[in-house]
Order: C-alpha cells, then sequence, then structure tokens
C-alpha cells in the first residue's frame, strides 16, 4: 500500500494498523463480536450481560448492512445508523461504570476508535467485517500449514506473487490456467488492473 493510503483500510484491530498513514479505517466487526463472546464466559454476571448486549448491537449491524446490499436503500440505511449511533453511545454510558477490565478495554476502544468502528454506518460502500480478505488469505495461510512456508525471501515474494495472480484471477471471474498460460506466450498482454467502463 506504500508508506501512506488514501482509501479506507479494512482489518482486524490488529494494532499496528492503528499507527499507519490512512485517513480512513474500517475495523472487523466479526472480530470484534469474538471478543465480546468471550465475556460470555466470564463468571462475573455483569460482564457477560455487557458482552449479550454489545453482541446484539453488533448483530443488528451486520443486519442492517446485508439488508442494505439487498434494496440498495441508502436514505432507510443512514437513518437507521442515525439512530444505531445513539444506541451505541447510550450502551456505552450505560455500562462504562460497571466493566471489568476486560470488557473495559473493548468499551474504551468503541468510545475512542468509532470513526474506525462504525465506518461502515455512514459509508455503506464499506463492509463492516474484513472477511473477504480473510477468505482471501486463507490459500497462503494453508499452503504455510502444508508445507512450512517458504526457505528464502526470494521464494517468499515468488509465492507472495502468485498466490496474488491466483486470487485476483478467481476475484475477476477469470482462468488461472489461461492467464499463466498467457504469461509464457506473451506477458506483455497481461495486466491484473480491471478495465473501468
Amino acid at each position: 500500500m506504500g508508506e501512506s493510503y488514501d482509501g479506507v483500510l479494512c482489518s482486524d484491530d490488529y494494532s499496528v494498523y492503528n499507527g499507519y498513514a490512512v485517513n480512513h479505517q474500517q475495523k472487523c466487526l466479526a472480530h470484534l463480536r469474538r471478543h465480546f463472546k468471550q465475556l460470555l464466559k466470564l463468571t462475573v454476571k455483569s460482564q457477560q450481560e455487557i458482552g449479550r448486549v454489545f453482541i446484539k448491537l453488533i448483530d443488528e449491524a451486520f443486519a442492517a448492512h446485508a439488508n442494505w446490499r439487498a434494496n440498495q436503500d441508502t436514505l432507510k440505511y443512514l437513518q437507521w445508523a442515525d439512530d444505531f449511533k445513539q444506541k451505541v453511545s447510550q450502551a456505552i454510558s450505560d455500562w462504562m461504570p460497571k466493566v471489568g477490565y476486560s470488557a473495559g478495554k473493548f468499551l474504551k476502544s468503541l468510545k475512542e476508535k468509532s470513526a474506525q468502528w462504525w465506518y461502515f454506518l455512514d459509508h455503506p460502500h464499506v463492509p463492516p467485517d474484513n472477511n473477504r480478505a480473510e477468505r482471501n488469505l486463507r490459500l497462503a495461510v494453508t499452503k504455510r500449514k502444508v508445507c512450512g512456508g517458504s526457505r528464502s525471501m526470494a521464494g517468499l515474494d515468488n509465492t507472495a506473487a502468485l498466490l496474488t495472480v491466483i486470487q485476483t484471477c478467481k476475484a475477476q471471474g477469470r482462468s488461472v490456467l489461461d492467464f499463466f498460460c498467457q504469461a509464457l506466450i506473451d506477458p506483455s498482454s497481461l495486466s491484473l488492473i480491471p478495465i473501468l467502463t
């Protein structure tokens, strides 16, 4: 992505992204939901209740975004989003005085990084999770588990390039085999950058 990025960075909540020079971020709500699900395993009833409250809110957000994808009714979605922001803000205010350490970290992150957790509320074209990236990385993760990774930096670079071509062809509905065959015949005629019409 380079030293800075002018698009929307969709990621999990890995801390390395917090210092990256990017104008907009959308952290993955699926990861956040997993964090709150962990609270249900705690013995303190109030922490379990916080988990249930915020899981319900996150599930509502996923459902509303799925509805928007299905019907593209942006006005209705944005009206819902305004109400939803108030519900989240109220829930954080209500529960912040009652939290333990684990829940406190999550609520503090929701409050201080709200523009990164809830970016999709104002921009529904941005997904509320990073599932597409996770699916695209699965091939590389599986390869690493099966063969133990690359034995050199050159091997790592070559593997990354090949897997990028494979996943990009799949995303564009192109034949991977045809692409590689054409690359051997006339590489100058190929591009993975989609042509905008």
